[in-house]
């Protein structure tokens, strides 16, 4: 607790001793003088609340002390208690008084008397101190109010009319802070806010909230739609708002959620439009593929085999750029998955170099592979990206090489427990790459030279997509290249050492296909070569077939005819292969319900699969197929159904 200071002034020393004595205590602090004139230079110094002043002194009275105390501002708020010896008559009462005492004390002192008044007037001068700071405190406030950039403003509870308001609403809404008041803040609000607003503000009220934060949009004088942000307090019926300007944050928000709608947008039409040009450019070349395997069964001339031969490269050639744009849209739109299984790390590389041993011999390249002997046999790999990358990385050193060799080595770097780190490197004799285009060989239908493509063909993607599979499996691509003195591309990967790998066990190609016993399949299928080679195909293996051309067709043949299996394209005019499944597994009795579904579709994203399967089908398979696919999926299927049909 803050001392009261007090002021002693009397002429005679004996009397200061007294009083100080009977006042002395720790909540005061204790000025004494026996001089008017250094009363007068202690009160301008301290901040005196309360005075003892002696009427009779021989310099100057203490009527004359007391009106020079309260003609200065800074002492004038002192409360005077004059302490007298002479009568106590009215006229010396009023004179004292008159001069600005609060209060008089008579000699000789009474000590209880003197104690309770002096009491009072501390308890008196502590209530004006802490006046006096309110005071302060609401003049601050009521600076940084009227100062403020945001309006604030006061509403009657009752009738949420405005009672005070800063001039920052004439800034704000352009209305003059006199407009407004006694007005209903609900009025401002747009008609629209009207009800959210009162119900809002009603909620304070009903909940007595301190605090409590809201959007609201705004009227202005001159008729526009402004967002603001209100904070609100409610207390002792009265609720004080401080509103600010929100429109710029919010125009900024909305444009983030319209440019996060467009790009969403820009995705999914993106996304829509590559699984159309999947099923439209795969859809031919598994006809044309399909087609070549057969004609190349018909007993055809060498020559002809040639020319099958050289057919099925070129549709290959065409499924690979096609499966490279989509690999790429995939990796972008982060539904590319790696999967890993126990694999023999030597015959996936083995098998790559012998898949390109021919390109190389064509150019008479050294075409060579070195793979150290302490690399592991099974590491947990996912196969496929691998091959992926191995085939992109030596297609495009044999391709850019015109003479000398091509290297391909596998060398274990770290080994401890069962991880092994490995790295992967190509190295080339061939044309190199100017050291201003190593940045930008990675990036998406980028190549080294501007006429590289007219020069060497290609799409650009190659490199790109060997990076982002790279870094998909957690490892990291270098490049080091001269030009004209060749290139070494290399990756690293930490692998997992596996304790077997994963057997598969297919048909190899062109391996004659057992034959089925009484077997009806349906063949849904818009595409009139697809439902030639398919036709074919089944009847082949002794397969009874029906032929639908959309889905509506399909679901009309099933409920006419039974059969043992469905093949179903997805894509297709009318009702698709999607909903015609579900109609299947929702609307048919058994046992037409469960019948074996495979979808034959040429889309290439996943969450197309999922929805395959998700539809009600069994099995997918993509296209373009081989024959021993399909054979294999349907006597999966057929065996392990209830309707049983034995397979030779």
């Amino acid at each position: 607790m803050t001392p009261i200071n007090i002021l002693i002034v009397d002429d005679r020393e004996e009397n200061i001793i007294a009083l100080e004595a009977l006042l002395k205590r720790p909540d005061i602090r204790l000025f004494t003088t026996t001089s008017p004139n250094d009363a007068l230079k202690i009160a301008w110094e301290n901040q005196i609340s309360i005075a003892l002043v002696d009427v009779q002194m021989p310099e100057m009275d203490g009527f004359e002390l007391v009106e020079m105390l309260k003609s200065n501002p800074r002492t004038k708020d002192i409360m005077v208690i004059f302490v007298t010896a002479i009568s106590k008559e009215s006229k010396y009462a009023v004179k004292g008084l008159g001069a600005g005492a609060v209060d008089y004390l008579y000699k000789p002192l009474d000590p209880y008397i003197t104690s309770a008044k002096v009491d009072s007037f501390i308890t008196l001068a502590r209530q004006q101190a802490e006046i006096l700071e309110k005071n302060e405190e609401l003049q601050a406030y009521a600076i940084v109010v009227k100062n403020s950039a945001d309006i604030i403003c006061s509403v009657d509870a009752g009738n949420l009319r405005i009672t005070t308001i800063n001039p920052a609403v004439e800034q704000i809404l352009g209305y003059k802070p006199t407009e407004l008041i006694g007005k209903s803040i609900i009025d401002l609000a747009i008609d629209a806010e009207h009800d959210t607003l009162r119900k809002t503000l009603g909620g304070i009220i009903k909940d007595n909230l301190s605090f409590a934060s809201f959007e609201s949009q705004f009227n202005t004088f001159d008729k526009r739609s402004i967002w603001t942000n209100c904070r609100a307090s409610y207390r002792n019926r009265m609720i004080f708002l401080n509103i600010s300007d929100n429109s710029p944050q919010k125009s900024y928000q909305q444009q983030l959620i319209k440019s996060k709608e467009a790009a969403e947008y820009g995705k999914k039409v993106k996304e829509t439009f590559l699984a159309n040009m999947s099923h439209e450019l795969r859809t031919p070349v598994n006809g044309i593929i399909g087609l070549t395997n057969m004609l190349r069964k018909s007993g055809v001339t060498e020559q002809q085999a040639n020319l099958l031969e050289m057919m099925e490269t070129s549709s290959r050639s065409l499924l690979g750029v096609i499966n490279d744009v989509l690999d790429i849209s995939k990796i972008e739109a982060g539904k590319f998955n790696i999967v890993r299984t126990p694999s023999n790390l030597r015959e996936i590389v083995t098998m790559v170099h012998g898949l390109l041993k021919f390109n190389a011999d064509e150019k008479d390249i050294d075409f060579t592979l070195q793979i150290d002997k302490d690399v592991p046999e099974t590491l947990m790999v996912d196969s496929l990206r691998l091959n992926q990358i191995l085939m992109n990385l030596l297609s495009n050193s044999i391709k850019f090489t015109s003479h000398g060799f091509v290297k391909l080595k596998v060398a274990v770097i770290q080994q401890f427990d069962h991880k092994a780190k490995l790295k992967f490197s190509v190295e080339d004799s061939g044309i190199g790459i100017p050291a201003d285009r190593l940045s930008k060989i990675f990036e998406s239908f980028e190549q080294a030279e501007d006429d590289t493509a007219s020069k060497y063909g290609g799409t650009g993607l190659g490199l790109a997509i060997v990076k982002k599979l790279v870094e998909l499996k957690g490892g990291e691509l270098s490049v080091i290249s001269e030009e004209g003195q060749g290139s070494e591309f290399s990756f690293t990967n930490w692998f997992n050492v596996a304790d077997s790998p994963d057997v598969k066990l297919e048909p190899k190609k062109g391996k004659l296909l057992a034959p089925f016993v009484n077997i009806h399949v349906l063949v849904a299928e818009d595409n009139l070569i697809n439902q030639f080679m398919l036709s074919k195909m089944l009847k082949d293996w002794n397969v009874t077939v029906d032929v639908a051309d959309n889905g509506t067709s399909a679901i009309e043949r099933l409920k006419e005819n039974d059969y043992d299996m469905v093949l179903m394209d997805t894509h297709m005019p009318g009702l698709n292969g999607y909903q015609a499944a579900r109609i299947i597994r929702m609307d048919f009795d058994e046992p037409k319900r469960s019948v074996p579904i495979i979808s034959l579709s040429a889309a290439a994203y996943e969450h197309e699969h999922q929805e395959a399967l998700s539809a009600g089908m069994n099995d997918v398979l993509p296209k373009p197929f081989e024959p021993h696919e399909l054979h294999a999926k349907m006597v999966k299927l057929l065996n392990g159904g209830r309707r049983f049909k034995k397979v030779v």
